[in-house]
């Protein structure tokens, strides 16, 4: 079992949640109602294994913290929490550097497997991505596999991919490639293909963790 730390802007839920992951076996040794309140209580000699963290919270947000959680102690595995399942939110957290995004109303048995997943391989998304693409994230071979890609794809296409990973809209992005919503269509549909991915965030980890898009 792992020592987590809890970071959730509302009490309620923080407690709440604190009592389900005891009851699951699990040890939180801190809990904070936001990431600068969780980097003054964090303590070096006793750093958690896994910090579930809010996605949106006053003062100091699960973006933020992730990225100074990846800065200064990348040790400590990030599992997202939210309300939502949007991409925008989804990448950005992948993009900061999130190992794993569960919903908070999911069921207690799914965070269990995020947290024992986030442990033993390093990652845990659900059926936010499809099976092909964990074999992708996790493979050993991930220089080669980003050799092949760009040997194998326009660049446009790379372009493209390479905005996926922004909050650009379709359209926007588009507008920005100067060509028409369709073509982009076309260009998202060849990718799917080529790369056996569903869906946005899909191509969005598949940018980031093969060095294609740097994150933030």
């Amino acid at each position: 079992m792992a020592n987590l730390a809890l970071i959730d802007d509302h009490v309620l839920m923080r407690n709440g949640l604190s009592g389900l992951l005891e009851k699951l076996g699990h040890t939180v040794i801190l809990e904070a109602g936001n990431g600068a309140e969780l980097i003054d209580k964090l303590n070096p000699s006793n750093l958690p294994e896994i910090a579930l963290l809010d996605v949106n919270m006053p003062v100091m947000n699960g973006y933020d913290t992730a990225i100074w959680l990846k800065e200064h102690y990348p040790g400590i595995n990030v599992l997202a929490l939210s309300m939502h399942d949007n991409e925008t939110s989804i990448i950005r957290m992948i993009k900061a550097g999130a190992r794993g995004y569960v919903l908070k109303d999911c069921d207690p048995l799914q965070l269990q497997s995020a947290i024992n997943d986030v442990l033993s391989k390093g990652f845990y998304f659900s059926d936010i991505v499809n099976g092909k693409l964990i074999h992708a994230i996790s493979s050993s071979d991930e220089s080669n596999s980003s050799i092949n890609f760009l040997a194998n794809s326009s660049d446009k296409e790379i372009s493209f991919l390479k905005y996926t990973c922004t909050e650009l809209t379709y359209k926007e992005i588009a507008d920005k490639m100067n060509i028409s919503p369709r073509t982009v269509d076309g260009y998202r549909d060849a990718l799917f293909e080529k790369l056996q991915i569903k869906t946005r965030v899909g191509l969005a980890i598949f940018a980031i963790k093969h060095g294609i898009v740097n994150p933030d």
